[in-house]
Order: C-alpha cells, then sequence, then structure tokens
C-alpha cells in the first residue's frame, strides 16, 4: 500500500478512492476522493457529503477546472504519471497562488525523494510515495536543499530578494 506523507511524517491516509458505477455513486461513511468527472457529475451529491472529499486530477487537467469548487474541497490530489511529467507543479502553482486553495495538496504517482522538494515549493503539503520507494528516504529529500533561487507557492524569498533587503 503506497505510504502518505504529511508535512514531514508518515500519516495515515483516511480518505477512500470512488468511482460512479453506470452513473450512480454510492458513497460510504468515510472520507472519500473521486476523478474530476464524478465530481462534475455529482457534484451536489458530494457536496452534501457529511465527511471529508476530495478530487483527483490526472496531468492533463487544469487546476481552472476547480476554480470555483476548490474552498469547498478538504483535498485535492494531483497525478505526476512519470517524473518527466511537470503539469502537476502548474496545476498545484495555480491552485495555491490563483485559486487561493488552502486545503490538503496530495501528489500522487511518480513520487520521489528527487521531486517532493519541489512539490513543496509550489504548495504541495502531502505526497503519497508508491510501494516500491522508501518513504522514509523520501522524507529526506524535503530537506535536499538550504536556499531557494526562485519566488514560489510556499513564499519564500528569493537569494536575489533576500540580498537586496539586507
Amino acid at each position: 500500500m503506497p505510504t502518505l506523507i504529511k508535512g514531514s511524517e508518515i500519516a495515515q491516509n483516511t480518505y477512500v478512492q470512488i468511482d460512479a458505477v453506470d452513473g450512480h455513486l454510492s458513497l460510504p461513511m468515510q472520507d472519500v476522493l473521486v476523478g474530476l468527472s464524478t465530481w462534475q457529475q455529482h457534484r451536489e451529491q458530494l457536496l452534501a457529503h457529511p465527511l471529508r472529499k476530495g478530487v483527483f486530477l490526472e496531468s492533463d487537467q487544469f487546476a481552472e477546472s476547480l476554480a470555483q469548487d476548490c474552498q469547498k474541497l478538504d483535498l485535492i490530489a494531483v497525478n505526476f504519471p512519470a517524473f518527466a511529467d511537470g503539469r502537476g507543479y502548474s496545476t498545484a502553482y495555480l491552485l495555491r497562488t490563483r485559486y487561493g486553495y488552502t486545503g490538503e495538496l496530495r501528489a500522487m504517482g511518480d513520487v520521489f525523494k528527487d521531486t517532493l522538494f519541489y512539490q513543496r515549493r509550489v504548495g504541495f503539503d502531502a505526497h503519497v510515495v508508491p510501494d516500491d520507494k522508501d518513504a522514509l528516504v523520501a522524507i529526506k529529500g524535503l530537506e535536499d536543499f538550504a536556499e531557494t533561487y526562485q519566488h514560489s507557492a510556499d513564499n519564500k524569498a528569493s537569494v536575489y530578494a533576500r540580498r537586496r533587503n539586507a
């Protein structure tokens, strides 16, 4: 089972990923995670769900599709289908900066030590590490660098800005 990292700690995943079957959505009495199309087709039913709810975006689905609803969601998960696919970084950055999303933003898919630091910079605060990777090694990736050269969604000032203000 994939390991969830929240902050810098291993955490329990309380969400169950579900899909509509034959156009019908059955919601269990636990936190739910649905794909974008399921969210769009069953939005009112999901909004009425008494527990936490989240939407899973594939890498080719855009942050704009959740612009009106992101504040109603407890979790937005973004898939990274391959290490070289960087579209999820843009999605996270837009959700945090343009749309003001403040809930949990979770990176899933091809996630490991080499990506965690950069994912955190654009706004991800949770990461799902695949079964074939060691989550304790991955956590160390959050501390790979002490300095950042650009401003990003994490609001760390760039080296240039810190030097200018010194």
